[in-house]
């Protein structure tokens, strides 16, 4: 039996049916309410969602390009703050590359537009260069930025074409190339670093020197930022047959691993890059630590080695035994509803009583890893939570039941949960689940020129911003959950989405070469049995939730989910 449960996970499509059980009790109002979807209401939210992208790119086009991002609100472009160097919240990511344009590549590939693809492709070979004197941090930009190249050249390069012909004749490998010279300016981060754990900021023309504020030469790195690097860095190895990129990426997630906790098995969120001593002790599945968990199962499903999914199954089963609360089992028993709460790394005590939105995406791994089950619980929580604010505050307290912190900047992580489970278990839930969070940021974050994050989820204020994952994944992510005849959908075995929702082909040759230094070729091989867990009978037709459950965590949060809601 072959792990890569992405493949198990996908094949097995867990049947809700559409048609009802004559021989069971009358349906209930949430089974009402959940348990069907009109399938002309679907192509209708299709064509909304790819109104919503266009709505968006086309205005970044107008307004915005060549710089960085859109103002959505005031129909003006951004790029980095130069005036001020410490402001890393813009300067991390914005490195006057035209990042909305390259994060937005593969997108139009999924829509079906090979002419803009081309014509996108021409706009960011004709005008980006990374050849610039500014201060990024090398996780943004390696999932923003060289995953969208990558993903790109490789739905080119594929000889059969299967998403339309997306190959211009004159292209020359000139995104592979703008990926390779980018990676190069990268390194210094890894080279400089004596730890093996990549600094969080280089400068792009200088490396680490010229690094001017106190903030961005700071040695403190996330876990996750520093740990999530091996995709993309490996699959650019493999492309160009040279082990660097995938060797220094590797070097720093074994490290961080080798510093998880001799009691727990967990990691902290923060760590000096320089001493490898931790200074932050949070372990949880939100922000510093959310991808790391999720590249190292992605790194398996992609290259097929051991070793990564050895350090997820252990890191997983920590997970499951020190941040798991709630009852036992998602869908019978007794008790609060299960939640994954953050811990101190030493002791597995309660570190913080707030979760984050980030961890909204924790659900769409453990559907990859085939614990359907736990997926469906931990995603109905952040469901709930959103539908009770009508987006997802960044910070929510589960003590209190309350927003820590209330901004939303239009984040993924729920929507891609979401598509995900509806591919695993085709329920009609997922679509409603959809339904709500296309309506709501239509009524809630569109502006005059696009979509805006919001400031506070207590008032729905906004503020001036579209982040470029917003047309890489919400978008994405909102339409092929209602595509259902779109061709990844159809072939969803042979694609992988990195943390950007950025499109990979799962190719052969990826998973058969093994360039590292550090040892010969091995085939995969089992290191475990999927998690398959059978979904029970009386939900076959019905409910991915039973309807307990939702009532239960419904009335905790205060969210009405009647039939006529």
């Amino acid at each position: 039996m072959l792990l890569v449960t992405y493949f198990v996970l996908f094949s097995l499509h867990v049947s809700f049916s559409y048609s009802l059980d004559i021989f069971r009790r009358p349906l209930d109002d949430l089974e009402k309410k959940y348990g069907s979807f009109p399938d002309e209401l679907r192509v209708q939210l299709r064509e909304e969602a790819r109104e919503m992208f266009y709505f968006g790119y086309n205005n970044y086009m107008k307004h915005a390009f060549p710089m960085d991002e859109l103002n959505p609100i005031m129909c003006s472009g951004r790029g980095p703050d130069y005036a001020n160097p410490s402001n890393i919240n813009i300067n991390d990511i914005l490195g006057d590359y035209s990042l909305t344009l390259i994060d937005s590549l593969d997108t139009l590939a999924v829509l079906g537009n090979a002419s803009e693809f081309q014509l996108a492709v021409k706009r960011v070979i004709n005008n980006v260069s990374f050849d610039k004197d500014n201060v990024v941090q090398v996780f943004e930009v390696n999932i923003r930025v060289l995953g969208a190249l990558l993903s790109a050249h490789l739905l080119m390069t594929d000889t059969h074409q299967p998403l339309g012909q997306l190959r211009p004749s004159w292209y020359n490998d000139e995104l592979l190339h703008l990926a390779q010279d980018l990676a190069n300016r990268l390194l210094p981060a890894f080279t400089e670093s004596g730890s093996g754990i990549p600094y969080p900021r280089v400068n792009l023309r200088h490396g680490r020197r010229s690094v001017p504020s106190a903030a961005a030469r700071s040695a403190e790195t996330c876990t996750a930022g520093a740990g999530s690097l091996v995709l993309e860095f490996g699959l650019l190895s493999r492309l160009l047959k040279d082990p660097t990129y995938e060797n220094l990426a590797r070097k720093a997630s074994h490290t961080l691993w080798s510093l998880r906790s001799k009691t727990t098995g967990l990691l902290g969120n923060v760590i000096n890059a320089e001493s490898g001593q931790w200074v932050g002790r949070l372990s949880g599945l939100g922000a510093g630590l959310d991808s790391f968990y999720e590249y190292l199962l992605k790194a398996y499903i992609m290259f097929g080695e051991d070793d990564d999914y050895k350090m997820f199954s252990e890191a997983y089963a920590s997970i499951k035994q020190y941040m798991r609360r709630g009852r036992p089992h998602c869908n019978k028993g007794e008790g609060d509803h299960p939640l994954y709460v953050n811990v101190d790394m030493q002791s597995g005590d309660v570190h913080t009583s707030w979760i984050d939105s980030l961890q909204a995406a924790f659900s769409g791994i453990q559907v990859l890893h085939g614990d359907v089950e736990e997926a469906i619980c931990s995603h109905a929580l952040y469901y709930f939570i959103w539908k009770y604010y009508g987006v997802l505050p960044e910070r929510w307290n589960w003590q209190q039941l309350s927003a820590d912190v209330a901004f939303y900047p239009l984040r993924p992580e729920l929507v891609e949960s979401t598509y995900l489970l509806y591919q695993a278990t085709r329920s009609p839930f997922y679509l409603h689940v959809g339904k709500d969070i296309l309506r709501n940021l239509n009524s809630l974050t569109r502006t005059t020129c696009g979509y805006a994050t919001v400031h506070s989820v207590l008032d729905h204020s906004l503020e001036d911003r579209m982040e470029s994952f917003f047309l890489s994944e919400t978008c994405k992510y909102l339409y092929l959950l209602f595509d259902t005849d779109n061709y990844v959908n159809k072939n969803h075995e042979n694609y992988l989405f990195t943390t950007e929702g950025h499109l990979l082909p799962l190719l052969p040759q990826f998973r058969e070469t093994v360039l590292r230094s550090s040892g010969a070729a091995r085939p995969p091989t089992n290191t475990s049995a999927p998690l398959c867990d059978a979904v029970d009978a009386e939900r076959t037709f019905f409910l991915p939730l039973k309807s307990k459950y939702l009532d239960q965590i419904s009335r905790q949060l205060g969210v009405v989910i009647s039939k006529y809601s």
